[in-house]
């Protein structure tokens, strides 16, 4: 696996020094030796090098990479530009719009997002080409568990966007007295009509850093405002 942002070594140390995390390794160099697994290594921490420890306001948390070719590129929802849009995000962009008020993105790469203190995290980091859900119980779970408990520990005023079932019940994970949680059905287009759309999350987050005297997040498409 690839190396990662300093702060974020720094604030998982433990479970980087961990038996799991060997053990997770070492099923990801297996399954290297047998499969196509997404995304590519470099980018399985894309997330945390383009949101440092220090800087995350925001926590979109998904469920396991995109497993299609050319999708995934270490941030949840996020596709790499040029490559067409999953339902799910098509359906993020629609609340976007009807939220804020952006133009209807032209590319699917959320960096912009990240950047600005976004993390894009999934609660599975690796998948199998085509087979969702296939790295499931070998550690990430544990391993994602841990940056937001340590989020919620050590930060103060993290907006923490839960969508769908499976991301709504990690809220136990999280101090609601420091942080704002913000839970809404999952974006897929199964889901998205029992109260995705018209949860405005964007507009919420952005309010609520606000009050606490943080820089709201800039959610349209820089080359789009």
């Amino acid at each position: 696996m690839t190396a990662l942002h300093k702060s974020w070594k720094e604030a998982l140390i433990d479970e980087f020094n961990s038996s799991y995390m060997e053990g997770l390794k070492a099923f990801l160099v297996e399954e290297k030796k047998n499969c196509t697994i997404f995304p590519q290594s470099k980018n399985i921490f894309n997330a945390f090098d383009l949101s440092p420890f220090e800087s995350v306001k925001v926590v979109i948390l998904g469920q396991d990479p995109y497993h299609g070719m050319g999708q995934a590129h270490g941030l949840s929802f996020s596709v790499q530009s040029g490559v067409p849009f999953p339902p799910s995000l098509q359906n993020i962009f629609k609340e976007l719009v009807d939220d804020i008020g952006c133009p209807f993105p032209r590319s699917g790469d959320l960096s912009h997002w990240a950047v600005q203190g976004v993390l894009l995290l999934n609660t599975l980091l690796t998948v199998r080409q085509g087979e969702p859900f296939s790295h499931k119980d070998h550690g990430w779970e544990r391993f994602t568990d841990q940056v937001i408990r340590t989020l919620s520990e050590q930060r103060e005023h993290i907006v923490f966007i839960l969508w769908g079932t499976p991301a709504g019940k990690k809220s136990i994970l999280i101090d609601e007295r420091k942080h704002l949680v913000l839970k809404a059905p999952h974006p897929s287009p199964l889901s998205s009509y029992r109260g995705f759309f018209g949860s405005k999350p964007f507009s919420k987050t952005n309010r609520y850093l606000l009050e606490q005297g943080l820089a709201p997040i800039e959610w349209c498409s820089p080359s789009e405002r």
